[in-house]
């Protein structure tokens, strides 16, 4: 048998020790030792602990949740993936997960209580005191992806009249109270109105009879609870911060968002991002095979539509095609050059979009770039292709037909690439999703058009 003892928690940082450790896991669970399987891994951190149950296959899954479950961290559940998420919820027993709760801060468990079903946040939210369940259910009260669902409860908030050494004795003495992490303490005013934040390097850096107002960051930066995430995410990148108040319309606190929050938040929506460009809703490898096949088949259906439309395209062209088989050969070229070229101008066009790096102001500036780009590109790949159909058809005009074409799709590839997302974004439609398909169907019907047509006029 494999000998267990040898893994440290700092061993974890790479892909090989987690599969390293997904082995010895599979030791322990076959001889069902609870004792020993919670030793080890009771030093793992619970992100740690949640790829492990990822990469586990579904039986030693089960077994693995079966067996733990009475020790079970809610936390884990944070770092899963949502498909996964509810299908380890639905093997734990409610109450034992409920009565690990408080271990979680208030953020986690407005997280894992909004999976649950209305019944189970009932119990789930019994087991916690009456101020933590007063707060998340004010959690589950703001909209999803808003700053309400992500901010932390726990933040530390000072009289703004307070000088330093007030403030420090006051942070020694309500050592319990602190948060775990923070990296700013807020001032505020009688009515509990944000007036300004204090880094807390500076705090210790300064002299215990130093206002506190006198060392407060130049601009204070609030970020209203309604906010959606994406934003918050673009305030933090954007003016490097490291934590924000949260407030409501009057600036009055409500919370904290700090740095590690907004990384979850980044990766989640370039994740969303990446796959509505492919055609798929979220990450579905977890999934049962049904419901994958029912997620993916909509926008399949879609494509097949567009497909469609390009056939019948080709079809107004069927007599010229039967007596130049050469175009038959040749069209699919037209039409993938353009998608591809077309494609590249679109995925940055949506990257810039989420960034706020593409904006009215510069739009009219970006789509002639991108439409000079498209048309440069036809010219140089105008020359190859029609070079090489001219040697490969013995074909002079076909050649400089297929150049044609070439160029005029490259050239609306780029054009429509750039203005499709901007577009969607004016009309409050998210350009990832439905730019893909809008393109792929103008360039493949404009360059079956352009260079059937073309064809038709010259060569037949």
């Amino acid at each position: 048998m494999i000998e267990i003892s040898n893994i440290k928690k700092e061993d974890l940082n790479n892909n090989h020790s987690i599969q390293d450790s997904i082995s010895k896991i599979q030791d322990i669970i076959d001889l069902k030792d609870q004792n020993k399987l919670i030793e080890f891994i009771n030093d793992l951190h619970n992100a740690d602990i949640a790829e492990i149950i990822q990469n586990l296959d579904e039986d030693n899954r089960s077994k693995f949740i079966f067996i733990i479950k009475d020790f079970f961290n809610p936390e884990i559940l944070t770092y899963l993936n949502e498909s996964l998420k509810d299908e380890i919820i639905n093997k734990l027993d409610i109450q034992t997960l409920a009565s690990n709760v408080n271990e979680l801060d208030i953020d986690d468990a407005v997280d894992v209580v909004e999976d649950l079903e209305k019944s189970d946040q009932e119990i789930f939210l019994s087991y916690v005191s009456a101020i933590d369940r007063k707060l998340i259910k004010e959690g589950l009260n703001y909209p999803e992806d808003s700053a309400g669902r992500l901010m932390q409860r726990k933040f530390i908030a000072i009289d703004d009249s307070w000088d330093v050494g007030n403030t420090i004795d006051y942070l020694r003495k309500e050592t319990e109270n602190l948060p775990q992490d923070f990296y700013d303490v807020y001032l505020i005013d009688k009515n509990n109105k944000v007036t300004g934040i204090v880094a807390l390097g500076r705090l210790m850096s300064s002299n215990r009879n130093v206002s506190l107002s006198k060392i407060q960051n130049k601009e204070t930066r609030l970020v209203n609870v309604l906010t959606d995430q994406e934003e918050v995410a673009y305030q933090f990148n954007k003016y490097a911060m490291v934590s924000a108040p949260v407030v409501d319309d009057y600036k009055k606190i409500l919370g904290s968002i700090t740095v590690d929050d907004v990384v979850g938040v980044i990766e989640e929506e370039r994740e969303e991002d990446i796959l509505k460009l492919g055609g798929v809703g979220q990450v579905d490898i977890y999934e049962a095979i049904i419901n994958t096949i029912k997620s993916r088949f909509s926008w399949l259906l879609v494509n097949l539509l567009t497909a469609v439309v390009a056939s019948i395209v080709i079809g107004f062209f069927q007599a010229s095609i039967e007596k130049v088989v050469a175009l038959a050969v040749l069209m699919p070229i037209v039409a993938s050059m353009g998608g591809n070229a077309g494609t590249q101008t679109l995925t940055v066009a949506v990257r810039a979009l989420a960034t706020k790096e593409l904006t009215g102001t510069n739009a009219l500036k970006i789509v002639i770039k991108e439409t000079f780009v498209g048309g440069i590109n036809g010219i140089i790949f105008a020359v190859i292709i029609g070079f090489v159909s001219t040697y490969w058809f013995n074909d002079n005009l076909l050649g400089i037909v297929i150049a044609l074409a070439m160029i005029l799709n490259l050239f609306v590839a780029g054009l429509f690439g750039a203005i499709i997302p901007l577009s969607l974004y004016r009309m409050k439609i998210d350009p990832a999703l439905a730019s893909g398909v809008i393109l792929t169907t103008i360039t493949d019907v404009f360059g079956f058009l352009s260079f059937l047509g073309l064809a038709s006029i010259f060569l037949v």
